[in-house]
């Protein structure tokens, strides 16, 4: 029996060709990096000669594309798989080298591995931060390479089809859902008319917000306040705070600089978990909106409220007693750490409103080894990869904007609990939220706890599988911050850490859950319902 299907296939991938052509332009960046440091620029001219004639093939498949409802879903999902796709061939080059253009540069590096360097990738442009680097330094990799990591966090962090809908004509039709479809959170604001002007303006926000903290970290520098905040790193950390991306070239992320670099990353992180709408309304003139935004309110609340238990717990020495396994301490640092800031109140608060910031927001960056925490403190940041930022942020995970209508939710049931014949309709800054919303945010969660449990139980047992020592917090956080898209988990795999032990099988469980967590679940799995193909 034929099938007939209702996906154009080959205007999804035309529109895929599309987008991939123009991921040569940002390759220019590193390429440039590259020839300042005197490195080798192969690995970023052969991919994107490779981005060039893949995508101008697949341009070709469907010079007319329709952009209708399912052909947008598929293209959007196939787009994210496609750039981190190519997004790995530079690891992959620089790892192997390209015989006889350049000789192997790093052959122990673990970017040789093919899974590895996709992992990287997906992870990348995603914003999730989670790495497979063994070593993070300018002695094992090119400072091109690491450019190209934390390059391919900013690209993802508005979105690479948000960009393509700004820039790209052919998608001014059809470009609302293609945004709804890739934008973190229930919806995307429409800010103007044009969906393409609404594109740029989220994209022009995103910039300009990027190149303020990129000069203000480099002030640290040229004013000798933080001599290690270089340009290439104010750079480096201006491209992974935004997106919520946390890659960081130094080792010991962002533990690395001084109190003051912390302090400036700080309001970065809370802005790239606010609804960047919000930023534009602001420019607009209209600056009540931020503060009259009931999403906004709560985002700072929950932020205030993270931040004081964490303040408190490390304020009256909430640290391990001994070295946690995994960790990358002695006895000797718990002890030096714990007098550095226990009964300190400015440590205490600035690393609990840099730890709250860095979760919730799900950057993943780390001002210090947090597996050095107690329990209760571990137990509150575990709680804190579950929320996530603002819907329209670059922010992972839940959001708020959901917690936020649950727990309304939860209130009106016990409400009409009491009233039964009350009618009482949740409302988000005024307006009521219609019921199908409200089921749409309830199936979304439900789904995202369930597919959290299934992939801790699969990880556990490819754990089991092939000997990995892992603990039940290490199985629980890895698995929540794959799927949230925040990076760091505990143990082995803490901001110090790394996962590079874990299996293949595991890392493209994680390549998975990154790519189906950055693209809020139903875009992806509603590809394997057989009523999305069939006519």
């Amino acid at each position: 029996m034929s099938v007939t299907l209702r996906v154009d296939i080959r205007a999804s991938l035309s529109l895929v060709g599309s987008v991939l052509k123009y991921l040569a332009v940002p390759l220019c960046l590193p390429v440039v990096v590259a020839l300042y440091y005197g490195e080798t620029v192969v690995p970023f001219v052969a991919t994107m000669a490779l981005t060039v004639v893949v995508g101008i093939g697949l341009e070709r498949l469907e010079p007319d594309p329709d952009l209708r409802a399912r052909e947008g879903l598929l293209m959007v999902a196939l787009t994210w798989l496609a750039v981190a796709l190519v997004g790995a061939v530079p690891y992959l080059i620089e790892a192997h080298g390209l015989p006889p253009l350049v000789a192997t540069i790093h052959p122990e590096s673990t970017l040789a591995n093919p899974a590895n360097a996709l992992f990287e990738s997906m992870s990348g442009f995603t914003t999730t931060g989670a790495t497979v680097l063994g070593d993070i330094s300018f002695e094992s990799h090119t400072r091109s390479i690491m450019l190209w990591r934390q390059l391919t966090q900013w690209l993802g962090g508005m979105g690479i089809v948000v960009l393509a809908v700004a820039i790209l004509p052919e998608l001014s039709v059809g470009g609302a859902q293609l945004m709804d479809a890739e934008a973190p959170g229930p919806g995307i604001e429409k800010l103007t008319p044009r969906i393409a002007e609404t594109a740029r303006a989220l994209w022009g926000a995103y910039l300009g917000i990027t190149l303020l903290e990129i000069i203000l970290l480099y002030s640290l520098s040229v004013t000798g306040i933080d001599p290690a905040m270089t340009l290439y790193n104010a750079v480096a950390h201006g491209l992974t705070t935004m997106p919520t991306g946390g890659f960081s070239p130094e080792s010991r992320s962002i533990e690395a600089f001084s109190a003051a670099a912390q302090w400036i990353i700080i309001p970065f992180m809370i802005a790239a978990g606010t609804n960047f709408a919000l930023f534009w309304h602001v420019l607009s003139g209209e600056p009540k909106r931020l503060v009259r935004d009931a999403e906004f309110k709560f985002y700072l609340g929950v932020l205030g409220v993270f931040t004081a238990l964490l303040a408190t717990v490390l304020f009256t020495g909430g640290f391990a007693a001994t070295a946690p396994a995994g960790g990358t301490y002695d006895a000797a640092y718990l002890e030096n750490l714990s007098a550095a800031i226990a009964g300190q109140a400015e440590p205490a608060i600035r690393h609990a409103l840099f730890q709250a910031a860095a979760i919730v927001t799900t950057t993943g960056y780390a001002s210090l080894d947090f597996n050095a925490w107690g329990p209760a403190a571990k137990g509150i940041l575990l709680f804190g990869i579950f929320v996530g930022g603002s819907a329209g942020s670059t922010g992972g995970a839940v959001k708020i904007v959901r917690w936020y209508v649950i727990l309304k939710a939860v209130r009106r049931e016990l409400f009409t609990t009491a009233h039964p014949e009350a009618v009482r309709p949740i409302r988000l800054g005024g307006n009521p939220i219609d019921e199908r919303a409200l089921r749409g945010i309830y199936a979304f969660t439900s789904l995202y706890l369930a597919l959290f449990v299934l992939a801790a139980v699969l990880f556990f047992l490819d754990a089991q599988r092939v000997g990995l020592s892992v603990t039940v917090l290490e199985v629980v956080s890895t698995a929540a911050t794959a799927i949230g898209n925040v990076g760091p988990a505990f143990g082995q795999f803490g901001p110090m850490g790394g996962y590079s032990s874990l299996s293949e099988a595991s890392k493209l469980l994680f390549v998975f859950l990154m790519w189906i967590g950055r693209l809020e679940i139903f875009p992806v799995l509603v590809l394997l319902m057989p009523e999305f193909w069939q006519r």
